[in-house]
């Protein structure tokens, strides 16, 4: 009864008609930034940064959140249609969505998608509502050391997910904490890693960090790579499902549901490691794998489904404990911060309306998706077709809005500039930028608990392993790092022997 008095006032926020408006603009720009190839989500949430400066805390959260889940049916439209994923998360729709639009079934294939994100959206809010409530009352019990410990589980298991070299990833995130040392001591009040820039006494901004690495190096590598959309499939006859498509979707959806779900929670799981799990997965217990790879529904309507319910289930560690799991997490972490709000264990008691407000918002987010993306997937189409030429230069434009607004400074114009050709050369050498974006937001997080519990402790680094919780977390670190230096070991054994031989 408690929770559904909860939900009640969630509602009464998020019918607010600013909320409604914010909600209605988040999950349009989602589903334009999902369709358009490039940006992502991260670099439109890092656009729109600035602005939601300048409204309510609860309607920035609910737009940016309308952005991340919109943007993942978005992707789904160019996955059908012309076999070129929106998102990383539909990467595996590609496979039989467009299998199923080469058959004349487009239609099917996007109704079953849309219904499919509509119901993992729906079981993962409530999910999530009926989590984090005892999440973070369990939380109010940990101190420094176990919230150290948590933070390097994440970016251990971030490094250890990502889908290129660990390693790299490891020294990404290494990167992505010294970037946010940058500015003044917590303890000594002292500059450090300033190289003389008064302007950067402050730290590096989170705005202008993100903008570079994520769109202003999407321009240049798009730009250079002269990416096009090739022949767009603009002729669907038929949207609903029939009743054998239902049949052969349900249960997928449903176990997509609740994979995505218990994936999104995990540090560094998110919705691309979700959808490749969900669609292994259905392909392994099918009675008919051979269908998957030539337009088997249920290997579109799992992934779809895992990739929405992940995106809620990131939701739980960031608004529970104050962690977040990812890239996008981070910025919608760094949104609340900018808010003066702190995520964690307090933001349930001390800023209900933000929290409920999110989960009803949500809901409303959910059926907005499916009300409006069915009729406008003609426009959609038309969107596909915009030229690369007219697209990035305005993309590059609100980059450079962005970035001046936040501080009206010149200096963060150079900075997100600066980025944004370090992030082109990580692209163009096999580095992901989201662990570094990950451990900047986590870096200061990390060094506070860390300083802490060594004054707490008075230097002593038993402190970490005394406390139960801290010393399992520092396990858990220790053995996944060591499963993964194990083989890299064996590997340099294999070659010493076979050059003593």
């Amino acid at each position: 009864m408690d929770n559904l008095s909860h939900i009640i006032f969630g509602f009464g926020i998020a019918f607010q008609w600013d909320n409604l408006v914010f909600c209605m603009a988040g999950v349009l720009i989602g589903t334009l930034i999902g369709v358009l190839p490039g940006i992502g989500p991260v670099g439109a949430m890092g656009l729109l940064l600035p602005a939601t400066m300048h409204i309510t805390p609860t309607g920035s959260l609910i737009m940016l959140a309308g952005i991340y889940y919109g943007a993942q049916y978005g992707g789904t439209i160019t996955s059908v249609l012309v076999r070129i994923p929106g998102e990383a998360t539909s990467i595996v729709s590609c496979i039989d969505g467009y299998e199923m639009a080469r058959q004349g079934r487009a239609g099917p294939a996007l109704a079953i998608a849309a219904w499919g994100s509509f119901i993992a959206g729906t079981l993962s809010i409530v999910a999530l509502m009926l989590i984090s409530g005892p999440l973070a009352k369990a939380a109010l019990d940990f101190g420094p050391p176990e919230y150290l410990a948590a933070i390097c589980i994440g970016m251990v298991m971030v490094t250890q997910l990502s889908q290129n070299s660990p390693l790299k990833a490891m020294m990404m995130a290494a990167l992505g904490v010294i970037l946010g040392c940058v500015g003044t001591d917590l303890v000594t009040a002292l500059p450090r890693f300033t190289m003389g820039f008064p302007e950067l006494t402050d730290g590096l901004g989170i705005v202008p960090v993100v903008m570079g690495l994520f769109g202003i190096a999407e321009v240049i590598e798009n730009l250079e790579n002269q990416v096009s959309a090739g022949k767009v499939q603009n002729r669907i006859s038929r949207l609903w499902p029939s009743l054998q498509d239902w049949t052969e979707a349900k249960w997928a959806i449903v176990r997509g549901s609740i994979l995505g779900f218990l994936i999104g929670i995990l540090p560094g799981g998110g919705g691309v490691l979700a959808t490749f799990v969900a669609y292994a997965l259905e392909k392994k217990i099918s009675r008919h794998p051979e269908k998957f790879g030539h337009g088997a529904i249920e290997g579109l309507a799992a992934p779809e489904s895992a990739n929405n319910a992940a995106a809620t289930g990131g939701l739980v560690p960031l608004l529970s404990l104050g962690l977040p799991t990812g890239p996008i997490m981070a910025m919608l972490f760094a949104a609340l911060v900018i808010q003066g709000i702190q995520p964690g264990p307090t933001l349930i008691t001390n800023n209900p309306d933000v929290f409920w407000g999110l989960v009803a918002s949500m809901y409303i987010g959910n059926v907005l998706l499916m009300i409006l993306n069915l009729p406008l997937i003609g426009i959609w189409v038309q969107l596909l077709k915009t030229p690369i030429w007219l697209l990035y230069p305005v993309i590059f434009l609100f980059c450079l809005i962005g970035a001046y607004s936040v501080n009206n400074s010149v200096f963060d114009i150079y900075v997100m500039l600066v980025f944004g050709v370090i992030g082109y050369l990580m692209r163009k050498f096999g580095y992901e930028a989201g662990p570094l974006v990950l451990a900047f937001v986590l870096g200061p997080i990390l060094e506070q608990n860390l300083r802490q519990s060594l004054l707490i402790s008075r230097g002593s680094f038993s402190i970490f392993f005394s406390h139960p919780i801290s010393a399992t977390g520092f396990a858990i670190c220790a053995l996944v790092l060591l499963s993964n230096a194990l083989p890299w070991l064996r590997r340099r054994r294999q070659v010493y022997n076979q050059f003593a031989e």
